[in-house]
């Protein structure tokens, strides 16, 4: 059980997205998914991502009705399927999925040729309070501003892959000049780059685990991570990183193993 409050960052709509939280891509509909949530929830989880694409919202739904944690205490992302302007109607299926009113955040899944009058059709879900933020997913620099100018509403988040291996500096200035929060998915390289001498270091330094020093140079930064597990115990460990810190000269020793140039690209 994770006793440490889970810190937040507040979006321009005023409301508080918790700093981590757990992403349910490639897990299985079902009992793995289900059971995954649930110990999230029961670790104090209280940010939960999912997207119509991943064909879990039933799952994730069933996961927190049966927590016993208030739906409001949960924040809960999901993502519009990406080849289709039926927004409204697919918004509201993925309401019946997850067996709630409202959604926190609702993301535009990547940019597409539908991209601007799928956000259009974001901005009435945002004002009819069917999503309480709404915002877009692998945008890069370049398509978020187009994207703020398009209608009334500047996308409160933006989703990409970041990670010291993916330091989307560029992208993450941008974000930060917009007032948009930024939000990583694959913070854990899926696995790849835990093995890391630099990153294995810092690791032994401070007594915690590659995952953990990962995840904790995001959190640093105010990114919102969301790591996806299906193993109750990677789900806890990866929740205990807000009883540390890194030092500048550990953070400067991440950042130089960016592998993408520092750029504005989501990908």
């Amino acid at each position: 059980m994770i006793h440490r409050a889970i810190p937040a960052r507040t979006l321009a709509t005023g409301d508080r997205m918790p700093l981590l939280g757990l992403g349910v891509w490639q897990l299985r509909s079902g009992r793995e998914c289900e059971d995954a949530v649930g110990w999230a929830l029961e670790a104090g989880y209280r940010h939960v991502d999912t997207a119509r694409l991943y064909g879990n919202e039933a799952s994730v739904g069933r996961a927190m009705a049966a927590s016993g944690v208030p739906r409001e205490e949960v924040f809960l992302t999901t993502k519009l399927l990406p080849r289709t302007l039926d927004v409204r109607r697919h918004l509201h299926e993925s309401l019946e999925a997850l067996q709630t009113d409202y959604v926190d955040l609702y993301l535009v899944h990547w940019g597409s040729p539908l991209a601007d009058e799928q956000w259009l059709a974001l901005e009435e879900a945002h004002r009819d309070r069917l999503a309480r933020a709404i915002g877009v997913s692998n945008f890069s620099a370049t398509q978020l501003r187009h994207t703020a100018g398009l209608g009334e509403v500047v996308p409160h988040v933006d989703q990409v892959e970041f990670s010291p291996f993916s330091f989307r500096e560029g992208l993450l200035r941008t974000c930060e000049e917009l007032g948009c929060a930024f939000e990583s998915y694959s913070p854990l390289t899926r696995g790849r780059r835990l093995t890391h001498p630099v990153v294995g270091r810092i690791a032994r330094e401070h007594g915690r685990t590659p995952a953990q020093v990962l995840l904790r140079w995001c959190v640093q930064r105010e990114v919102a991570v969301i790591p996806k597990s299906a193993h109750r115990e990677r789900i806890v460990e990866n929740a205990a990183i807000f009883d540390f810190a890194l030092t500048p000269e550990d953070v400067a020793a991440l950042d130089g193993l960016d592998t993408t140039g520092r750029t504005d690209r989501a990908r």
